[in-house]
């Protein structure tokens, strides 16, 4: 070992001091890092292995054990974040109300994660009603679902599938961490997660989720054609021959 390595080794931060400086790194993002991006905080001499980042990680997820902040792994790297079991607390933060979402929307939005890739069609036919196009577009704004491509059938309708940023929202790593249908029984135990709309909130003597899908129905009336809500893309092959997709899936 000649003396450029033993001044490099001296150099690498490790140690308790990487693990604050992951740490504050993380709560000055407010947004997943990947290893990657942790590991581009440092110069080259101060880089420490890839391992090493790794090992102060795991460390700060178990000093956190006992704290109102946890580190949490999502699809696109690490974050600290707030406990789940404290939200009703911290929340009071905020004064304005937090945005609701209807119960359409949260099958809407089930339907495209479980069954992926999945056309606008496809959902009405589950559904047996007609999806309104401003659940599309609240699900495409918050950037929970995108086109992932067009199914090769007269029309070519749009293909949806999810984003890291679903995954993200949702505390997941993966489509794999997702539960299984046979974990969810009733869709009130999705609410506090979803913050779904009541299904029983009177306003004027009138239930407000017959009048949310009510609504719906109305504007989606004319029945829009389903290349309305697509978006372009770069096409790519897809191994099945049904599909012709634009961009890969997340």
């Amino acid at each position: 070992m000649n003396e450029q390595d033993d001044m490099t080794i001296a150099l690498m931060i490790k140690g308790e001091q990487l693990q604050k400086i992951l740490e504050a790194a993380l709560l000055a993002a407010g947004e997943p890092l990947s290893t990657s991006q942790l590991a581009a905080l440092f110069t080259d001499d101060e880089r420490p292995p890839v391992g090493e980042i790794s090992r102060a990680l795991e460390q700060l997820r178990v000093d956190c054990a006992n704290r109102g902040v946890e580190l949490k792994k999502v699809a696109s790297g690490y974050r600290l974040q707030v406990r789940q079991d404290l939200n009703e607390w911290v929340a009071r933060l905020w004064t304005e109300r937090p945005q609701r979402y209807s119960r359409a929307l949260l099958e809407t939005m089930a339907l495209i994660a479980y069954r992926q890739p999945i056309t606008r069609g496809e959902i009405e036919s589950v559904r047996g009603v007609s999806v309104s196009t401003s659940i599309i577009r609240t699900l495409q704004e918050r950037e929970w679902i995108r086109v992932v491509g067009h199914r090769d059938v007269p029309g070519k309708p749009a293909l949806f599938g999810t984003t890291k940023t679903f995954l993200d929202s949702f505390n997941l790593q993966n489509l794999d961490d997702l539960p299984t249908l046979a974990e969810i029984r009733d869709m009130e135990n999705l609410e506090p997660e979803l913050q779904l709309e009541p299904a029983h909130v009177e306003s004027d003597g009138q239930d407000l989720e017959n009048q949310v899908d009510e609504d719906q129905a109305n504007e989606d009336q004319a029945n829009e054609d389903q290349d309305d809500i697509e978006t372009p893309g770069q096409e790519f092959a897809d191994p099945d021959p049904e599909i012709q997709a634009d961009t890969p899936q997340t």
